[in-house]
């Protein structure tokens, strides 16, 4: 969960505000999936990268 904190700051620090949103925003449904499919950790990194790249994308 550290690596996804120093993305999350990371992305904050060098994109928009809107795709470091996409990025927690992602990050906490894939949490919430992956947990529920038993790999938390791996959703919400994945959720991360997704949103990210959503968010870029609307942009």
């Amino acid at each position: 969960m550290a690596g996804l904190a120093v993305f999350a700051l990371a992305t904050s620090l060098s994109g928009s505000a809107a795709e470091a949103k996409g990025c927690l925003k992602g990050a906490v449904v894939g949490g919430v999936a992956g947990k529920l499919a038993g790999h938390g950790k791996a959703g919400a990194a994945a959720g991360c990268v997704i949103g990210h790249h959503r968010a870029k994308k609307k942009g």
